[in-house]
């Protein structure tokens, strides 16, 4: 490497390594996230008839995948890969692309983790009491058991992995859908490229995956022009470009599969639903916003008060992001979970939208899972959007907490989320005294 590129390498992640910790502090962590699962109702332990069921269900994989290719699409030898954090512990989304003189053709192939997890197992019951996974700087509480998350269920690389590909394909020009097929398949992930590892590709032409980065970044930049234009609001004008490809990949994904569902099938489904501030709400963000030092509302973008947050942002100084970000925050209603999507949703400003993308982490997503393959709407769905929104303001609640405890006892919750901990034993102290002085002969007795 240059010495520019260690000197970038240096302000990663990766190049700055783990935070560590002594073993006194790791115990109050402990013991703190003990004193929060149990106030938040939080199960970090699986049950043994869950763990159990995942073990019996990770015997024979290969085989089994074998079995399945005949029923299958076989995107085997289709280039596709995985781009995720550096502490990512499974991968449930892939993608692929292509570009025709016609046409873009985005694949993006989810984990199916419904071929594993179904309404009569337990681990089925197990996700409905979990709903979601909780994701506290450097520690994990599934909804499905690891061993499971991490295996069969994780697109790894070099390895055939039953997915959920969602086949779109898009008009060059307005990005709009040509055709959408939802399919059952089996791929073999090319690599496992963390955020940074997408960013040199990105950078370095003669890298692996550089040209498919590249034509899916130019496609995912247009996305998100697009829905910036449409109205879409943006809190983060400075995403870097592997975040912006999986973003509006996802987002292009989970909006493909609840049209599907909606205009297509006309099922019930866990859509997402966002509702919007009233008018009066809108003025006194903006009001809050505008008086800001250095601030100021593009005066052509009042009409769509979303536009207005965008166009301030991006020319907003860096000192006040957050205070314009906190000001939205604070009037914004919160998204819940539904069995209809009336309403849509107003941040992302579709009419129709759920999630498909992250079966492995949320109850909506396998719920999706399961309607979209069976066409089967369970008959307890309003129940479990319920369930799925109060778990997730518990685990958002949870989180925080923990967050503000991590700053009391002065670790950085950013730096812990993003590079982890390591717990360094404490140096224990000579028994034969000659840690007085430096042989102890000087020293009165």
């Amino acid at each position: 490497m240059t010495d520019s590129q260690n000197q970038a390498a240096a302000g990663t992640a990766e190049g700055q390594g783990p935070v560590t910790i002594d073993e006194d502090l790791a115990r109050h962590l402990d013991n703190k996230r003990e004193e929060l699962f149990e106030k938040f109702e939080i199960r970090d332990a699986f049950p043994p008839e869950v763990i159990e069921e995942a073990e019996q269900r990770t015997d024979g994989v290969q085989e089994e995948i074998q079995a399945e290719i005949d029923d299958r699409a076989d995107l085997r030898d289709r280039t596709t890969w995985t781009t995720d954090p550096i502490d990512a512990q499974d991968f449930d989304d892939a993608i692929s692309i292509e570009r025709t003189d016609e046409e873009y053709i985005l694949w993006v192939h989810i984990a199916d983790v419904t071929h594993y997890v179904h309404p009569d197992s337990n681990m089925w019951a197990e996700a409905i009491e979990r709903s979601n996974s909780v994701y506290l700087p450097a520690y994990t509480i599934h909804m499905l058991p690891p061993m499971l998350a991490e295996t069969v269920c994780s697109l790894v690389p070099n390895e055939d992995r039953l997915a959920h590909t969602v086949e779109m394909h898009l008009d060059p020009e307005t990005l709009t859908y040509e055709s959408i097929d939802i399919y059952k398949s089996v791929i073999n992930s090319d690599e496992r490229l963390t955020y940074t590892q997408c960013e040199n590709r990105l950078d370095d032409p003669d890298a692996p995956l550089h040209e498919e980065c590249s034509l899916v970044y130019e496609l995912a930049e247009q996305m998100h022009e697009q829905r910036k234009a449409d109205g879409s609001l943006v809190l983060n004008p400075s995403r870097d470009r592997a975040h912006t490809i999986i973003e509006e990949c996802m987002l292009k994904a989970n909006k493909a599969v609840t049209h599907e569902l909606m205009w297509s099938r006309g099922v019930e489904a866990m859509y997402r639903v966002h509702p919007q501030p009233s008018p009066e709400e809108w003025d006194e963000a903006l009001r809050e916003i505008q008086e800001l030092d250095g601030v100021s509302i593009p005066g052509g973008s009042w009409d769509d008060p979303r536009k207005a947050v965008n166009a301030t942002l991006e020319q907003a100084p860096d000192r006040q992001l957050r205070k314009i970000q906190r000001a939205v925050m604070k009037v914004m209603p919160r998204a819940k979970y539904m069995n209809d999507p009336f309403g849509g949703h107003h941040a992302l400003n579709f009419e129709i939208y759920g999630h498909f993308t992250s079966p492995i982490r949320r109850l909506s997503d396998l719920i999706n899972h399961w309607i979209v393959y069976t066409n089967d709407v369970p008959v307890n769905l309003l129940k479990l959007c319920d369930r799925a929104s109060e778990k997730q303001i518990s685990a958002e609640r949870c989180e925080r907490e923990y967050k503000q405890f991590l700053q009391e006892v002065g670790l950085d919750p950013y730096a812990v989320n993003n590079r982890g901990l390591v717990v360094v034993e404490e140096e224990e102290e000579d028994d034969d005294g000659d840690d007085e002085g430096e042989s102890g002969e000087d020293t009165p007795r």
